[in-house]
């Protein structure tokens, strides 16, 4: 070779040897130059290595004292060729990665930069497949900016100029095809800034990854989806319409129950003992908080890293599979909490993924969490939007979920969010709203909704934002239902204070109605309420240990008679006392206490009535539903109104009273004459109460009188208990 071409592969071999290398196949693999057709191999550490095209083998000599082997052939190779490498104790086999043509979907790849790629995780990632006839792994990772990108795994001994790849200006994707890879097998990116700065990054489409403190990604093969059937589409889209009862049980996997030496159960353990106990408490839903892999347990899987990864703390993808599927036997719906809001500073995550911020806005202003140290997602750039969109459609498509709850919404939408006067940028009208996350936020659930009937997407946003849970056609964000923050704060501060003095706080009972039917609702008491100093719900409540737990037992009755559907939070339907910690168990042993056991057989007991009374949850987005009968008895703190099924004869009373006084001889207007049945009683002794029977009649029936009270024409004479609630069912049609 002459002395240009010694100097043109000096600055290649040295581009190579420093791991940074734009266009590798331009230069390895079999090129024609101007008197030989030559084969270079790029071979760190190898002692010496041969090719072998068309059953002959021929030798690759070293060029110079570098790791560059070149073998002369007779003629450009027309398929894949294999090659040999000698080492100091170990002679490797192997495929050229650099005879493969490229695999990249165009098309797809069009879409992804449009912003509107719905299922980009088959596309970019590590996949199992087969190219030019030879099985292999397809790696694709989109870092524009990037000087280099490389393949590093165990199976290069994660060296960077191994496996360089592929790069497509036009889309900013990198890929390559490495043959002859298993599964589970770890690998990660090397990415090369423009400054020369080496980033070793997990693939953020990677199917698994390492448990922490580990930080690569596993190669698996594509996952199965769940195919569900017509009978089960039916089923979802019942449990999860507006008129259908939701009472969903929130739960951290890894704390709800721990077994000897405080080790999780695994997914297959939770789909026997978990869904079991939701069967048995009548939930309909199960809603478990982050499951995406997450680096750091005290984030409760809020940070997490790998956002298309089911964590491996519980097993794997299977395993996660094989849980929703025994919600869906069970018939118990099945949400997820999902996190597009921000991600984690980790250095293996998505922060300054190719030395620029590529997932995240440029502006700390704009793209910085101050109250979470995290990141923000610039939802202003397509490919990002791609991203976040085909993480909601992988969960929903892949395990068939009933929906995805999305984390921390208000901080999406508002520019200001956490931020003083001068800490944020104002968008392009002047305005502190951020036009691309609505923008995202909308195209998530129309996409969701589109392409997976019968699911329902939950927004959790604290503020007056208008139209959450309207269409985005007509100008609303798209979701099907949004967490009544209102309702939470008003009624705890309520239920705090001493009954003495509920009185001067009545309206913070009432005051929901205002807004009821506004949105369609989902009443929280989830973990937020539990942790940070906060204190558990019974310890929320004031009095001696007897009225903790009967204010308690009244105050969830109120809630799930309450328009809007219900969540929980695991513990409080046992009354935990201590506030929930991440790193143990729930304290299971308080059921031994007949208190604790009676809060529940409560809620069991208002989870059956709820299923079983349409009044309870049919119209619980119209004003139709609901009815006061006497929201002013500030004086007595005793709440009363009717809550009505589609079919307006079908009707169930409540009557709440929050003081310790109890009345023999409490007197109501009712809709209608006849006779009423009492349904529940948070008093009865079962549920620890003090056993005040409503009437002395055996069958608890209560006929009414013809008397003038609340605007209604007839009236029900009723004792009650303090701190107590009750319903009561019209039984004839008189």
């Amino acid at each position: 070779m002459s002395s240009t071409n010694n100097t043109e592969y000096d600055e290649q071999v040295n581009a190579l040897n420093a791991g940074r290398f734009k266009d590798p196949f331009s230069f390895l693999g079999a090129h024609k130059t101007n008197s030989d057709i030559e084969i270079r191999l790029y071979l760190p550490s190898a002692i010496s290595a041969s090719i072998t095209l068309n059953e002959n083998s021929v030798e690759a000599k070293r060029y110079k004292d570098t790791d560059l082997f070149i073998a002369k052939v007779k003629e450009l190779p027309t398929k894949p060729y294999q090659c040999s490498a000698q080492y100091s104790n170990t002679l490797s086999t192997f495929y050229d990665e650099y005879s493969f043509e490229s695999a990249l979907d165009t098309d797809a790849m069009y879409l992804f930069n449009e912003g509107s790629l719905e299922h980009a995780y088959s596309h970019f990632g590590a996949h199992f497949s087969s190219l030019q006839n030879v099985e292999g792994v397809r790696f694709c990772v989109w870092a524009p900016n990037a000087a280099s990108v490389s393949v590093i795994g165990e199976f290069n001994f994660w060296q960077a100029n191994r496996h360089f790849m592929r790069f497509h200006p036009a889309s900013g994707v990198w890929e390559l095809f490495i043959p002859k890879l298993e599964a589970d097998m770890c690998y990660k990116f090397a990415i090369t800034a423009q400054s020369g700065e080496v980033l070793e990054k997990a693939d953020p489409f990677a199917f698994k990854m390492q448990q922490a403190p580990g930080t690569a990604s596993v190669l698996q093969y594509k996952p199965e989806p769940i195919t569900l059937s017509e009978s089960a589409l039916t089923n979802r889209q019942k449990r999860n319409h507006i008129d259908a009862p939701i009472s969903i049980y929130e739960v951290h996997l890894g704390s709800w129950q721990r077994e000897e030496n405080n080790r999780y159960l695994s997914y297959t353990e939770l789909a026997d003992k978990l869904v079991s106990y939701a069967q048995e408490m009548e939930f309909t839903h199960l809603q478990l908080m982050p499951i995406s892999e997450y680096p750091f347990d005290g984030s409760w899987g809020y940070q997490p890293v790998g956002l298309f990864a089911p964590t491996s703390r519980f097993g794997d993808y299977n395993s996660f599979k094989y849980f929703v599927e025994q919600c869906h036997k069970a018939n118990i719906g099945i949400l997820l909490d999902w996190v597009p809001g921000h991600f984690p500073s980790d250095p293996h995550g998505l922060h300054r993924f190719d030395g620029t911020h590529l997932y995240e806005h440029a502006d700390m202003r704009q793209g910085f969490h101050p109250d979470w140290n995290t990141y923000i997602y610039n939802y202003d750039r397509p490919e990002v939007k791609s991203f976040l969109i085909s993480n909601a459609m992988y969960w929903l498509h892949q395990f068939g979920l009933d929906g995805l709850r999305v984390d921390a919404v208000a901080s999406m939408l508002y520019l200001d969010y956490s931020r003083k006067e001068g800490e944020w940028v104002a968008n392009c009208y002047g305005g502190r709203e951020n036009l691309g996350a609505i923008e995202c936020l909308k195209q998530v659930n129309m996409r969701s909704y589109k392409n997976n009937p019968g699911i329902m997407m939950v927004a959790e946003e604290s503020t007056a934002w208008p139209g959450v849970t309207q269409s985005v056609e007509h100008n609303g964000l798209g979701f099907g239902y949004k967490w009544n923050m209102g309702w939470m704060n008003d009624s705890l501060h309520y239920m705090q204070h001493d009954p003495l003095y509920r009185q001067h706080h009545h309206h913070e009972m009432t005051f929901s109605m205002v807004y009821a039917f506004s949105e369609n609702y989902i009443l929280p008491l989830s973990h937020d309420e539990v942790v940070h100093g906060k204190g558990s719900l019974i310890e929320k409540m004031p009095g001696d240990d007897w009225q903790k737990f009967a204010n308690l037992r009244a105050y969830y009755a109120f809630m799930w008679a309450h328009p809007g559907k219900k969540l929980l939070f695991m513990g409080g339907e046992i009354a935990q006392r201590k506030e929930w910690g991440h790193d143990h168990s729930i304290d299971w042993h308080l059921l031994e206490h007949q208190s604790h056991n009676g809060v529940k057989l409560t809620v069991k007991a208002l989870n059956t009535v709820y299923k079983n009374q349409p009044a309870l949850y049919e119209l619980d987005s119209s004003a139709a539903g609901f009815t006061w009968i006497d929201n002013n008895n500030n004086q007595q703190s005793i709440l009363s109104f009717v809550r009505y099924a589609k079919t307006a004869k079908d009707f169930v009373v409540v009557i709440a009273n929050f003081t310790p006084a109890s009345y023999e001889n409490y007197v109501i207007g009712v809709p209608n004459k006849g006779q009423y049945k009492v349904i529940l009683n948070t008093d009865e002794t079962q549920f620890f109460g003090s056993g005040i029977k409503v009437t002395d009649n055996p069958s608890q029936i209560v006929n009414t009188i013809d008397e003038d009270n609340h605007g209604f024409k007839q009236s029900i004479s009723i004792a009650i208990g303090g701190l107590t609630t009750i319903y009561l069912q019209k039984v004839d049609d008189e």
